[in-house]
């Protein structure tokens, strides 16, 4: 079985922002931009060439909340414990996970 991280999820202070900081200093691509709500979107960009994981630009409901690992529905949690070992590692220690659907 194939495993994969399919969106890291970075909390932005504004979409458009994120959008424009992405695509065109970074040349990322849009992959899907669609709003939820009137304050919610669900913003993903990923490096071209990219076909796996994409970055969620989120704004979330805490702006203290760093980043956000999201897995796919086969994700090994081993994987994920590596990662947030990473991100703990960089110092940095808001972090949200997401698994499932």
């Amino acid at each position: 079985m194939k495993q994969h991280i399919a969106h890291i999820a970075l909390v932005v202070r504004d979409y458009d922002e994120a959008i424009q900081f992405y695509t065109q200093k970074l040349h990322f691509r849009l992959v899907e931009d669609t709003v939820l709500s009137a304050t919610k979107r669900w913003v993903l960009v990923a490096p071209k060439g990219s076909n796996e994981c994409c970055l969620l630009l989120a704004k979330a409901a805490d702006p203290e909340l760093g980043v956000v690992v999201e897995g796919a529905d086969d994700v090994d949690y081993q994987n994920m414990i590596n990662i947030l070992d990473v991100l703990q590692q960089l110092d940095i220690t808001k972090v949200g996970l997401a698994t499932g659907k």
